[in-house]
């Protein structure tokens, strides 16, 4: 369970300076708070930090869940998965939101995994006992 801690320690790290990245988008993009609208490319840093917090409130908890009723070498992996794809989508969603989908569907995918190995092992925990 320490690895995929680790994985989720450093997603939530990643979370954060995708947040510091927006700080700095509001500043050099003249957006005064509370505003979250008037300049397209820092919309597009807002929407990105946004989205990767709609996908952290899948991946923490089917991460550890996949961890504890499947395998936690495999949650790790695709943890890994998730943070490579989360960058990549965070990248290509500042520079050209049309390209923003490889990473928006490997997040998703890897989401999926975790939630189907965690159903998968649960099932398979009830039905043995």
């Amino acid at each position: 369970m320490a690895y995929v801690t680790i994985i989720v320690m450093l997603a939530l790290i990643q979370y954060l300076y995708f947040g510091v990245a927006v700080g700095r988008a509001r500043g050099r993009h003249g957006v005064s708070a509370p505003a979250i609208s008037g300049d397209e490319t820092f919309e597009r840093f807002h929407r990105a930090h946004q989205n990767t917090l709609e996908q952290l409130v899948v991946f923490i908890p089917a991460s550890y869940a996949a961890a504890y009723y499947s395998n936690a070498l495999i949650a790790v992996a695709v943890g890994v998965i998730f943070l490579a794809a989360r960058a990549y989508y965070f990248r290509s969603y500042i520079s050209e939101p049309q390209s923003r989908g490889t990473g928006m569907i490997a997040t998703m995918v890897v989401n999926v995994v975790l939630i189907g190995m965690t159903l998968v092992g649960a099932v398979r925990a009830v039905l043995i006992q």
